[in-house]
């Protein structure tokens, strides 16, 4: 039985093609949705648009929070990532914002942005967000004595 080959690489040398996995990793698959967000003959922050928008707003989160504006900057970076997370779901290709599987992507992005969020809205002094079960909680645990 003859094994199947493929079409010829790149140096013209047919290829046998298996179904097996590897012995050995020899390169990393691009994530799903790892592609380009623009042309190819677009320059390099177009491309890449995605994540550069996330970044930009986690920064400027950062220079607010370094600005004593600790609420509003937290704020915003937890919803930069959750904008990463919908974009992630939304766009087909998101270039470097696609790191793992599109859903564990969405997953974490999702997680720590919900996160952070309800920590920006709980922090002290006058929170946005109470929850009541929280104060029972931290009472039973730290003793004043």
């Amino acid at each position: 039985m003859r094994d199947a080959i493929s079409a010829p690489d790149a140096d013209g040398r047919p290829r046998r093609v298996t179904r097996r996995f590897p012995l050995f990793t020899r390169d990393t698959a691009r994530p799903e949705g790892g592609g380009r967000a623009a042309p190819r003959d677009a320059p390099a922050p177009a491309r890449q648009w995605p994540v550069l928008a996330v970044l930009a707003t986690v920064g400027l989160g950062l220079l607010l929070t370094a600005l004593d504006q600790f609420r509003y900057g937290t704020l915003l970076i937890g919803l930069a990532l959750l904008a990463g997370a919908v974009l992630r779901w939304l766009l087909p290709d998101v270039g470097m914002l696609a790191v793992r599987s599109r859903f564990t992507d969405i997953a974490t992005y999702g997680v720590l942005g919900s996160a952070i969020v309800l920590l920006a809205m709980m922090v002290q002094p006058n929170p946005w967000l109470v929850i009541p079960f929280l104060k029972d909680t931290l009472h039973f645990t730290v003793s004043s004595s």
